[in-house]
């Protein structure tokens, strides 16, 4: 199963840009996208043969996550069933024959880290959500996850730390993600892979220099390693200030 993620920063604006002839070219089973910014209604998405779903936030063009899928799912669910996250649209999960899909577009500590102790407790939150699903079939979550978790993962590591997305406390509860039984797909595949971002700020020409982030992940429960296929980001993709990213799942032998 072919697994796209992609923080679209405004759905209603990019599908002005080249968003049809991207995901014609990625030709996703499941595409996941974060930071949709709109209500369901809002913007008439054609993509024929996806099944559409959204979760909005409660305030107008504000976060959101959406879902479109080409192969059968058995359920579906809207948030985290905690009712201090689950207003701004974050989390959208899938449930299929042999795993949970989680798309996720994780609160931002926002400058000055005003909004870090409210992070932390989203993350220990999540994670026991996720725990929980795990205990019941193997998990993909995938996403802005807000998070470089090691100085590999963006250009400037030392002038960046303790700025939101680098601070000891997130990085540590990413940490603590991995710990409670889970990948970072990517590093398993490429551990000492260099200069491999999926976010760069609007300011300075950062991506024309590739000064980024990788903040867009697919984490993967131990008992899918051995399923996890091909992980790609694709950074040649615009029309957002991310890029898609991509892995996957080998379907299980019969």
């Amino acid at each position: 199963m072919r697994l796209i993620s992609w923080n679209v920063n405004g759905l209603r604006a990019i599908v002005k840009k080249d968003f049809y002839a991207s995901v014609e070219a990625l030709s996703p089973d499941v595409l996941c996208l974060q930071e949709t910014k709109m209500q369901k209604g809002q913007c008439d998405i054609e993509l024929p043969g996806y099944t559409q779903l959204y979760n909005s936030a409660d305030r107008k063009g504000y976060s959101g996550t959406a879902v479109f899928a080409r192969v059968p799912m058995l359920s579906n669910t809207m948030g985290i069933g905690v009712d201090l996250h689950d207003h701004e649209g974050r989390v959208i999960t899938c449930e299929f024959d042999d795993f949970f899909l989680v798309n996720c577009y994780t609160p931002n500590s926002q400058n000055e880290l005003r909004r870090l102790s409210y992070r932390m407790q989203w993350e220990d939150d999540f994670r026991e959500y996720l725990v929980g699903l795990n205990a019941q079939k193997p998990v993909v979550l995938c996403g802005d996850l807000n998070v470089a978790h090691e100085e590999i993962d963006l250009k400037n590591p030392k002038t960046n730390h303790h700025n939101a997305g680098f601070t000891d406390e997130e990085r540590s509860k990413f940490t603590e993600l991995l710990e409670a039984g889970f990948i970072d797909s990517f590093r398993h595949f490429y551990p000492d892979l260099t200069g491999a971002y999926s976010w760069w700020s609007y300011i300075g020409g950062a991506r024309a220099r590739n000064a980024g982030w990788r903040i867009d992940y697919f984490v993967v429960a131990d008992q899918l390693k051995d399923r996890m296929a091909d992980p790609k980001i694709h950074s040649s993709i615009m029309g957002s200030d991310h890029c898609p990213v991509e892995l996957t799942i080998i379907p299980k032998e019969a």
